[in-house]
Formats: C-alpha cells, sequence, structure tokens
C-alpha cells in the first residue's frame, strides 16, 4: 500500500480509474467470497495468524508488511485490487480525492472528501481483522447476525454458514456507508441508495441454495421434495410473469373478499359506482363518496369483513359510495387525465347527489385517489359549483415536492421516453402502461420484504405462501391509459406543477387547489415508503377550511388498514395544524389503536341530522345494474 500511495499520488487520471476499479471490484467479488470452501480454508490458517497478531491486531491491515497482510489469505484480499498489497479497500486518500472521479454516463459528477474514505477504511480494516480473528473458533456466539434472513438456528449451527452471513452484513454496511459518503445532490444520493439495496438485497447468502443452511435442511428433510415443489413454483411464477406472494386460492372477489353488500348503480366506459346497503336503522344525510387509487382495484377498501373501511363506514352509518375503475384495456389507451375527472370524480359526484337527493357529499380519496379528488373539486371550485361538504385525504400528495423512494424513477428524460413510447406524442400511437410493471416497482421498494423472502420460502424451500387478502390485492394489478400516466408523471412528480394555482387547466378549468375550502381530515402513515408523511402534512399548507392532520403507525397500506376491533398500532393526533410537519409532530399525542374512530367522529360532524334509509338502491334515473363487487373488478390486467 505505501508503494501504490506513492505510484498514485502523482497521477489525477490513475486515481480516477483506480477508486473505480476499487468500487467495480468490492461489488464484483461480494459473492465471490460468500464461499463456504473458502471460509474452511481460511479456518485452519485464522487461528496462528491471530495468536501471532500484536496486541493492537484489529488495526493490522493499515500496519503495512505485517505478515497478515503479506500472507494470510485473508478473505477481503478477495477484494483487493493489483498493486494494492491485498488490502480490503485502499488508501484512497492517495488518490487526491478532494476527490472527483468520473461517473458513468448520465450521473452527475461524485465528490468524496478524504478524511471520510480514511475513516470508512480505518474502521472496515479493523472489523474484517475481528471478524477473521473469530474463523478459529467454533464459537459464533459473537457474532452480529440479527438480520432476520440470518435469525434461524441453522445459520448459527454451522460456522461457515455464520461467518457467511456476518461477512456479507459486514460488507453490505461498509457499501452503504460508502454510498453515504458520496458528496451528491439528494436525488443523485436516493438513486445510489436505491441501486445499492437491490444489489445487496440480491447478492444476500440466503437467496443462494448453496449457502442457504434453513433450505439445505429442508431439502434434506423433505426428500428433496421442496426442490421438486421450488421449480414447480417457480415455473408457474415464469407463466403468471410475477413472484406469487400469497396463496391466491384463498379468495374470491364478491365471496369472502370485497363482499359488503350493495349494488352498482352506474357505469360508463371507465367506471362502475356501487352503493351499498345501509346497516343501520338510520343514516346521515349527507352521503360519502369514495375515490379509490386507480392503480390496483378499489377494494383495498373492502377486504375481507374485519378489514374492510368500506363496511366500517357503513356501520357507523353513512351511505356509502365507491368508484371502481375499470381495468383499461387497448379499447382505452387514449384516455387522458381530464377523462378521469370528468367521467369518473366529477359524474359519481354528479350521481351521488342525484341517487340522495343531496346538493353537497362528503368526499374521500385514498393515494392517487386523493389527488385526483382533490383535482376535481377544485375544477368545480373554479366553476363556482360546490359539491363537496368535506373532503378526507388518505395517504395522497397535492404537493409532490418529496416524493420519496419513488423520486429515483423519475427524470426529464424517463418522462419523455414514456410520453413517446405510450403517452401519444411523436407520432406513435398511445398505449396502456401495464399493471405488471407497477407491480415490479412497488416490489422492488422494498426487496427483502416484497422479492427475495419470496424467492426463498417458494423455490428454495418450495413453499407455499400464507393466504393474506391485502397481498392478494396487492397482485391484483391494473393498467392506466398511457395519456393519463404521462401527464401525470409530468405535472406532479416531476414538475409539481399542481400546486401552484392556475398553472394548470383540466377539463378546460384552471386549477387552485387554495379555492378547496371546506372541513378537511389529513391522514399520513408514518412509515409510508410511497407517500412520505411530511408531504402528505403539506396538503394542510394549500386547502382552506377547518383542518386536521392524523399520522397512524406503519406503511402506505398497513397504516390506512388499521380496523379498532384489532387493537392494533397507535397514531398520533393533535388540536392545531402547525406551519411544519415537524412542529406538528413535537405538538402531537400519541394514542394505541386505529385512527379509523378519530376519523369517524370527524365524518359523523359533516354528515348531518339521521334519516330513515330509502328502501331500495339507486334512484329511477340511475337503477341497479348489477350486484356488488360489480364487473369491473373482475376484469385482469
Amino acid at each position: 500500500m505505501a508503494a501504490s500511495k506513492q505510484s498514485t499520488a502523482s497521477s489525477p487520471t490513475a486515481s480516477t480509474e483506480q477508486f473505480q476499479g476499487v468500487l467495480n471490484a468490492w461489488l464484483e467479488n461480494l459473492n465471490r467470497v460468500m464461499n463456504p470452501a473458502l471460509w474452511a480454508q481460511l479456518s485452519a490458517t485464522a487461528g496462528s495468524n491471530a495468536a501471532s497478531a500484536p496486541n493492537n491486531a484489529p488495526n493490522a491491515p493499515t500496519q503495512h508488511g505485517g505478515a497478515a497482510a503479506s500472507h494470510s489469505p485473508s478473505p477481503f484480499a478477495a477484494f483487493a485490487m493489483p498493486g494494492f498489497a491485498g488490502a480490503a479497500m485502499p488508501d484512497m486518500s492517495s488518490f487526491g480525492f478532494m476527490g472527483k472521479f468520473t461517473a458513468p454516463t448520465g450521473m452527475p459528477e461524485l465528490k468524496i472528501a478524504p478524511e471520510k474514505i480514511q475513516q470508512l477504511q480505518s474502521d472496515y480494516a479493523r472489523e474484517c481483522t475481528a471478524l477473521l480473528q473469530k474463523l478459529s473458533s467454533p464459537d459464533v456466539s459473537g457474532l452480529d447476525l440479527s438480520d432476520r434472513r440470518f435469525s434461524s438456528e441453522a445459520w448459527r449451527s454451522t460456522p461457515a454458514s455464520a461467518f457467511a452471513a456476518a461477512w456479507y452484513l459486514l460488507n453490505s454496511r461498509f457499501m452503504k456507508q460508502l454510498a453515504e459518503a458520496v458528496d451528491v445532490d439528494g436525488k443523485t444520493r436516493e438513486r445510489i441508495r436505491f441501486a445499492l439495496e437491490q444489489w445487496t438485497a440480491a447478492a444476500a447468502p440466503s437467496n443462494f441454495l448453496a449457502l442457504n443452511p434453513e433450505a439445505q435442511k429442508t431439502l434434506i428433510e423433505s426428500h428433496g421434495e421442496s426442490m421438486r415443489q421450488g421449480i414447480l413454483n417457480l415455473l408457474n411464477d415464469m407463466n403468471r410473469g410475477r413472484i406469487t406472494q400469497t396463496d391466491e386460492t384463498g379468495f374470491a372477489v364478491g365471496q369472502n373478499i370485497a363482499n359488503t353488500e350493495g349494488s352498482v348503480v352506474y357505469q360508463n366506459e371507465l367506471i362502475q359506482l356501487i352503493q351499498y346497503k345501509p346497516q343501520t336503522s338510520t343514516v346521515f344525510e349527507t352521503p360519502l363518496l369514495i375515490v379509490p387509487p386507480c392503480i390496483n382495484k378499489y377494494y383495498i377498501l373492502d377486504l375481507n369483513p374485519e378489514n374492510s373501511l368500506v363496511r366500517y363506514a357503513v356501520e357507523q352509518g353513512h351511505q356509502v359510495f365507491v368508484i371502481s375503475w375499470r381495468n383499461p384495456d387497448a379499447s382505452l389507451a387514449d384516455k387522458t387525465w381530464d377523462d378521469y375527472i370528468e367521467d369518473g370524480v366529477l359524474q359519481s359526484i354528479e350521481v351521488v347527489k342525484t341517487i340522495c337527493a343531496r346538493t353537497k357529499i362528503n368526499t374521500l380519496g385514498f393515494c392517487v385517489g386523493g389527488t385526483l379528488l382533490a383535482t376535481a373539486l377544485a375544477v368545480l371550485a373554479a366553476r363556482d359549483e360546490s359539491s363537496a361538504a368535506s373532503l378526507t385525504l388518505l395517504t395522497s400528495m397535492l404537493d409532490f415536492g418529496d416524493t420519496g423512494i419513488l423520486d429515483v424513477f423519475i427524470d426529464e428524460d424517463q418522462v419523455q421516453k414514456r410520453e413517446q413510447a405510450i403517452g401519444g406524442m411523436g407520432g406513435k400511437p398511445p398505449a396502456l402502461m401495464r399493471g405488471s410493471e407497477f407491480n415490479s416497482t412497488f416490489a422492488f421498494l422494498r426487496p427483502n420484504d416484497l422479492v427475495w423472502n419470496y424467492v426463498v420460502d417458494n423455490y428454495l424451500k418450495g413453499r407455499t405462501p400464507a393466504a393474506f387478502d391485502l397481498l392478494f390485492w396487492n397482485s391484483d394489478s391494473t393498467n392506466l391509459p398511457g395519456p393519463m400516466m404521462v401527464w401525470y408523471l409530468r405535472n406532479t412528480y416531476l414538475e409539481n406543477t399542481l400546486r401552484k394555482p392556475n398553472a394548470l387547466s383540466v377539463c378546460g378549468t384552471p386549477v387552485d387547489l387554495s379555492l378547496i375550502d371546506m372541513p378537511t381530515f389529513i391522514y399520513g402513515s408514518r412509515e409510508d415508503h410511497i407517500v412520505p408523511w411530511k408531504t402528505a402534512y403539506e396538503s394542510t399548507k394549500l386547502l382552506k377550511g377547518p383542518l386536521q392532520f392524523v399520522l397512524g403507525a406503519s406503511g402506505h397500506i398497513a397504516g390506512v388498514i388499521n380496523p379498532p376491533a384489532k387493537n392494533k398500532r397507535s397514531y398520533w393526533s393533535s388540536e392545531q395544524v402547525h406551519e411544519s410537519a415537524d412542529a406538528w409532530f413535537e405538538a402531537a399525542t400519541e394514542n394505541p389503536g386505529s385512527w379509523w374512530t378519530v376519523w369517524s367522529d370527524w365524518l359523523a360532524l359533516q354528515g348531518g341530522k339521521r334519516i330513515k334509509p330509502r328502501a331500495k338502491l339507486g334512484h329511477a334515473k340511475y337503477p341497479v345494474l348489477e350486484a356488488a363487487p360489480g364487473s369491473y373488478v373482475m376484469q385482469a390486467a
């Protein structure tokens, strides 16, 4: 290393190339070192090397010329670059790193401060040496295998597996620290983090039969049956084009899921509108229209009876209507954002008003359904049409200034490509954004939980996933029309124009969200990776009228679907809306249980007086067409 320091210090070009080589080799060799044979070979020599090391052995790799550095088959020697004397991470301070290196094409110039590199090198070398010293002992109790992928006894009962897992975790951790050390803008940093997460998740030794002692044990105990079943599971998933996350034979839409009693009372080529049968002797006179996301099916809000927000609202005495978005085929590929507003949300509002003989209704939007709903209400406000008595937004974005992890997929180049490919621009016909693309994208936002977990269980262990209604819904994806999708990408995620008063026109009307002046309940999920809760909170700055914000525990879906009867999780609430999300959270109080009860109390105040429900669903103008859940929800992507 001393020699390499002298040879590289004078050459900025060499420094750039060497740093890139170090990083690439580190990535390329991580899997290679996950070889039990290597660890078996090392165990014979580790003891003698550890015994002969000086008292400051944890720093041995930085003591150039030590026996361990030059003669021991150190596991971190697999990460060595030519000319660096077998060190895991060369002394990159010698690279002149006020530190620049040329990034791959399309990436901005990256920098890392030399002191950060030196600290990483020192810490990494110390921990590598400490791990190497433990190889001489069969006792693996001191290894940190708290990661749930390696938490079973099978990993600890085989020292080679335990050390492979520990070595993987060590390198993954330092790779992430290296990514954090890069001095770049926030968007580039998120992209580096995302790419690194995908790679490290895929490279885990638990994903490979040859390295996974749990899968090997299952194979032996089942006399090979787990491998046979795993191959069948893999072939079935290849035919489906997606990884199976739940036992889909356990659910049937309209039978044990999406089975709240009701009827379809209106339909056009984009939607069916479902009216639910009242289950109380009296109902609130002001009905509730729910606008679900058009990505996946509406029944995320009507899962099994215990998890159904729709059923809960009906049981509280509300007259509930839900939009069931059609799963577009090629005949609807030219539909636009305006079509979804006009023929979807605005038309539904008029139908609900007519059926219930009311001039105003309560409204609720979930995720992109909230964005659609707020846009529609702004259009009505600009037309001086006051049709909504209240607004509820569940994990929805109106200000797209911080879109969380999804931002890694959005830039001008990507949006232009989508506009050309599916948006009907550049002379090409419009096309569909396929539901399978959404499935893959959202799954890889959490690769360990939603991808590799099932690869290991389904294929390596030959298991059938448990039946889980939420994951059944998650796999029931929908397409979207290209023009609608690219309008949404450009004007929200990319340019964040929707929040700007009168910067956009929808359905021929300028959109100004500040014209939405009504009681509004806004909900965010604290661990939401799709709609960061602080972004959901930003809606409080765009809307007028009495505002209430509630924060629930858990993520984008699990946080929302949290019925009170299960008494799970918690939520935060405050009497006031503050200038910032942080200030609001500082003043908020945590409460055990479900946020549904708070929303129910709030919605009751917006419901008006209690009246006797109508004897029949529908209306003379909008008669019952078919029983809920309708036919649109049955259409597969």
